[in-house]
């Protein structure tokens, strides 16, 4: 399962309908926590989400409506008795601070901090990159390798099955049948994390070519004044990264507590990305990894 739960959508102070941050990536046997702010350990009791389910979690930034859940986070994966290991990866200029909030937490000795300060691969398929923002921040990116999907027809018709299949993708042919033959290229998926931050080549990097792409969206347009001083984005710059990206699904989040409507933020984001599906999540809500792309014969 490859699915999104959305835990809090607010950005600097929290309001009756939405929480602090808080984004949980489903990814196959893996959990990932973005952006814990106050209360997500709440919400993922109301989402219905065990702890134990999370294997990392992501700080973009350390200010607090990204981390202060922190400490309930990891004071419940004690409790809970998780054994697996959870990696804690923020920004190396917050060290200081994530030990701080580490240290006020229940003991979890499967917990490993895996500081970052530059762009590049972090973890299996888990890479970096700097934002713009008043603090050091990164965003994250998710991505499955390129792979073949196999067709069952053209198996059959070569004779292939059980175990030979299995053997026919590890060496390439088999008894004079070709990968290429019965089988067709997958992309792998992508998910990216973007948040905190002004328009910015890292975030460009990040979202180039993604299957969902979750971006900030702090500000309406025409706050563009108020956006551009606290170095976050509009609904319009969001709608341009995903269209310069060609992102397939943009879900816009950390929304400024004077929005009680983001009907019109849609709007503007779908304005710029006419080519992306344009969600704006709510708390709870729940977001599937759009099919893989796969390229007919």
């Amino acid at each position: 399962m490859r699915e999104l739960v959305v835990l809090g959508t607010s950005s600097h102070l929290p309001t009756r309908a939405r929480n602090h941050n808080g984004y949980l990536l489903l990814w196959d046997g893996d959990g990932y926590l973005f952006d814990p702010g106050e209360g997500t350990q709440r919400q993922m009791t109301f989402a219905g989400i065990s702890a134990s389910k999370i294997t990392h979690i992501c700080l973009t930034h350390v200010h607090g409506d990204h981390s202060y859940g922190l400490p309930g986070v990891i004071s419940r994966l004690a409790a809970d008795g998780v054994e697996h290991t959870v990696q804690l990866h923020y920004p190396e200029s917050g060290e200081a601070f994530v030990r701080a909030l580490v240290g006020v937490s229940a003991p979890l000795s499967t917990l490993q901090l895996v500081p970052h300060g530059s762009a590049g691969q972090i973890a299996s398929h888990l890479s970096v990159a700097p934002l713009r923002h008043r603090v050091e921040t990164f965003g994250y990116r998710l991505t499955e390798p390129d792979d073949r999907t196999f067709l069952p027809a053209k198996l059959s018709a070569a004779g292939i099955s059980g175990s030979d299949v299995g053997k026919l993708r590890r060496e390439g042919s088999l008894n004079g049948v070709d990968l290429d033959d019965v089988s067709v290229p997958r992309s792998g998926q992508s998910f990216a994390f973007i948040m905190d931050t002004a328009p910015c080549p890292g975030a460009e990097d990040l979202a180039d070519g993604t299957d969902m792409l979750v971006s900030e969206c702090t500000f309406a347009d025409e706050e563009s004044d108020l956006a551009r001083d606290y170095l976050h984005m509009t609904a319009g710059q969001a709608g341009d990264l995903a269209h310069r990206a060609r992102a397939r699904h943009l879900v816009l989040t950390h929304f400024s507590s004077r929005y009680a409507d983001t009907a019109r933020l849609v709007a503007q984001a779908q304005a710029r990305a006419p080519h992306s599906r344009v969600t704006a999540a709510n708390d709870l809500d729940r977001f599937a990894m759009p099919r893989r792309r796969t390229t007919a014969v």
